[in-house]
């Protein structure tokens, strides 16, 4: 395994034949993706008092005996409730080889049901960080905001991406390949990645968004296409080019940007500064090789932005710059890229719920 940057498939699947990624049970088809692995949940989630992280030298088993109120067993399904803390260990361990590197994300359908869900690892100082050299388990820290969901083992909320070295893209780099190939639709924003804004002036009708309604049942994640949206959903309109956010609301929009990841680079979504609002953009995850790179004829496909309030009312304007795409080299081209020969839920998207949720 050589080259500098993010690992695609057949080198993850290569980890996993090396032992450098052990699994409980086999891996299933369609975990690995172009340039991540999907992580999946075991059989008990512990009910905790608060989110926490190991710290230097020592295990997540034994700082669990600090903070364990339950545990609840998920061999037949069970309910993780609203405004609580779990903790999940996962059916993956990893042996990282020296110089390879992990960061993990919550994947797409996790950050758009609003679900709060991290990474940690034995040691670990911070989430979602996992260093090369690192030898153990891994465990999923799940905290549903919006609604309470239903989970069984084997589910996949998370996804961990493994890195040789760092590849990131200067803005140097950005504004050449965004020249080269065209990552975005209008005149790029690039500063430290490439800048996206929101849309709230739509080309047809008034709808600009959703907002997560306060009490809801319960979400079942292996039912897809099942739920109607106006249960758990009110609709966002507005002709005016601007929306108020409320403090502690969580609402789906979208970029106002078509985005395009080129099949050797792979990017993620990252806040573009905390001095522009009190909000954050609940950045889900990754954007894989040949994202938008064949929707639409090329156009690109927009990003679903997962929207939090903060302390105070917010008001939101169309166009304004509310996040940023970080692009990085890929060590190699995957095999298979986002949206062909794959099961890609997102590919050509536009203002989306999440895969749960018929479609209107």
């Amino acid at each position: 395994m050589t080259g500098t940057g993010v690992l695609p498939d057949h080198q993850i699947a290569a980890l996993l034949d090396t032992g450098a990624i052990a699994c409980d049970r086999p891996p299933v088809e369609g975990q690995i993706q172009p340039a991540s692995l999907d992580l999946r949940l075991g059989t008990t989630a512990y009910r905790v008092r608060a989110s926490f992280l190991a710290g230097h030298g020592q295990r997540v088993i034994d700082r669990l005996a600090d903070f364990e109120m339950h545990r609840v067993d998920l061999s037949n399904g069970a309910v993780l409730e609203k405004g609580c803390v779990y903790l999940i260990p996962l059916m993956e361990r990893l042996d990282m080889p020296d110089g390879v590197t992990a960061v993990a994300n919550a994947k797409s359908s996790t950050g758009r049901l609003d679900l709060l869900t991290r990474v940690i690892a034995d040691g670990g100082t911070e989430f979602d960080r996992i260093p090369a050299g690192y030898q153990g388990p891994i465990y999923a820290e799940v905290c549903p905001r919006s609604f309470s969901v239903l989970v069984r083992p084997g589910m996949r909320l998370n996804q961990i991406r493994f890195r040789r070295g760092q590849a990131i893209l200067t803005d140097a780099e950005l504004t050449a390949l965004h020249q080269e190939t065209g990552l975005v639709t209008g005149e790029p924003v690039i500063g430290d990645g490439l800048g996206f804004s929101v849309d709230l002036q739509p080309e047809d009708g008034d709808l600009v968004g959703f907002r997560a309604k306060p009490h809801t049942g319960v979400i079942d994640l292996d039912r897809l296409g099942h739920y109607t949206p106006g249960e758990f959903w009110e609709d966002i309109r507005t002709r005016e080019g601007r929306i108020i956010l409320d403090p502690g609301a969580f609402y789906i929009l979208v970029s106002r940007e078509a985005v395009h990841i080129p099949p050797d680079y792979a990017a993620e979504m990252a806040p573009f500064l905390a001095m522009v609002g009190e909000f954050r953009v609940h950045y889900a995850g990754f954007f894989d090789p040949g994202f938008g790179h064949d929707a639409a004829g090329g156009a690109g496909s927009r990003g679903v932005l997962e929207v939090r309030c903060h302390e105070a009312p917010f008001v939101l304007e169309h166009g304004q710059t509310v996040g940023r795409l970080v692009y990085e080299r890929m060590s190699a081209r995957p095999e298979v890229l986002y949206g062909a020969g794959i099961k890609s839920n997102y590919q050509g998207q536009g203002l989306k719920l999440s895969k749960h949720f018929r479609s209107a």
